[in-house]
Parts: C-alpha cells; sequence; structure tokens
C-alpha cells in the first residue's frame, strides 16, 4: 500500500542512479509540473523533461541512462514527469518516453523513443 503512494522517481519501483548535482527533479502533480515549467521559463535554463509511464518498458529501460547523465550535464536541469501523474498537463503526450528540451525558456527540440546514445548525443547538443 505505502508503494503505491510514492510519486516521482521514487514511484517507479526502479534503482536509479544518484544524481550529484542536484539537477535532477521529478514532478509528482500538475500543479508542480506547471511550477517546473514555469521557472524553466524564468530562469532561462537549458532543461529536458522526460515524460514516461510506470507502466512503460521502453520508459524503464531509459530512465536509468537518464538519470546517469544527469550527472554528465550539471548546468542541464533534468525533470522527470509521469503522464499518470500529471495527466492534464501532458495531454499533448502521444508517446512514451518523450523529451523535451528547453532553451532560455522556449522548447526547442523534441526526442521520442529510448536510445542511450540518442539522448546523450542529444544533450550534448543542447549543453
Amino acid at each position: 500500500m505505502e508503494e503505491s503512494s510514492k510519486k516521482g522517481l521514487e514511484g517507479t519501483g526502479l534503482e536509479l542512479p544518484v544524481n550529484r548535482h542536484g539537477n535532477l527533479k521529478s514532478a509528482s502533480s500538475d500543479q508542480n509540473l506547471l511550477e517546473i515549467l514555469s521557472d524553466i521559463k524564468a530562469s532561462k535554463t537549458t532543461a529536458v523533461i522526460n515524460y514516461g509511464a510506470s507502466w512503460c518498458r521502453v520508459c524503464s529501460q531509459i530512465l536509468p541512462a537518464f538519470c546517469k547523465v544527469s550527472n554528465n550535464f550539471p548546468k542541464l536541469s533534468f525533470i522527470y514527469a509521469d503522464i499518470d501523474e500529471c495527466p492534464e498537463t501532458t495531454l499533448q503526450i502521444r508517446y512514451t518516453p518523450t523529451f523535451h528540451f528547453y532553451r532560455d525558456g522556449e522548447r526547442v527540440d523534441e526526442l521520442f523513443g529510448a536510445g542511450e546514445e540518442r539522448l546523450h548525443d542529444r544533450l550534448w547538443l543542447h549543453s
């Protein structure tokens, strides 16, 4: 019962790498995701949002790599948003995982699907 009440990264039930730079967050509700998006726009931080789902096998495969790579790009902000925990703000997400990249407060890129090398290359491009 207690496991199902966990949200965000903890709610995935996966063993994830430790984030050493404090640049990895997870959105646990629609309101929380809206606040994160607002912060991204206000701060003009370069950021990537990983939209996934706990039931998605491909998402479970790429999430540990997403967390691990956050340690390689300390100047980027990394956000994980579970589409089931943020249903209103993720209505536009049609495929999981989907990655949105933000620069200077604007969404500049989108990546569908998994692939650690593809993700790393795209992060390098936006860093």
